[in-house]
């Protein structure tokens, strides 16, 4: 196995890590928060965030190495992939930056600030509920964009993998 293959397959093992990541908050995370009183959703969405916030190490290695791993490789598959393989690996490229990451930090990362802002010791139950109440529909309904994108991206790759 060459550079370019071992890239590549760096690059699809980071990037399925992330969409299970993904995966996982749309399937088990969130939809076992959503029984809880508002209050405790808060606090818990609070707490699992912060975790990945205060710079888990692993995650931010997998977060951000699966986005440079993906553009070097693609970068780099421009030159050693041809024709229609070329192109699929770009196509796969733009659509993980515009499909995960732009949505991860325009429009997540940015709620999870809401999020974190609300003192839920010292507010009300009311502000408390609007505040869950602006953030987890739209929060779910981007993740829920994230996890088809990155599944589909992880997929991609393993079909560039495969027939390359």
């Amino acid at each position: 196995m060459h550079g370019f293959e071992s890239a590549l397959v760096l690059t699809t093992l980071l990037c399925s890590l992330v969409a299970g990541f993904l995966f996982a908050f749309a399937v088990v995370v969130m939809p076992g928060i959503r029984r809880l009183k508002d209050k405790d959703f808060v606090r818990a969405f609070q707490v699992m965030d912060g975790v990945i916030q205060n710079n888990q190490p692993i995650f931010l290695l997998v977060w951000m190495g699966s986005f440079v791993a993906l553009i070097v490789a693609a970068i780099v598959g421009v030159s050693q992939l041809a024709g229609g393989w070329r192109w699929l690996l770009v196509a796969t490229a733009l659509a993980y930056v515009l499909g995960v990451q732009w949505p991860t930090f325009a429009i997540n990362i940015p709620l999870n600030k809401q999020l974190h802002a609300v003192d839920v010791e010292a507010s009300n139950d009311t502000s408390v509920s609007a505040a869950r109440a602006s953030f987890e529909p739209r929060w779910n309904r981007w993740n829920l964009v994230r996890t088809l994108v990155s599944t589909l991206v992880a997929v991609l790759l393993m079909v560039v993998l495969a027939g390359r």
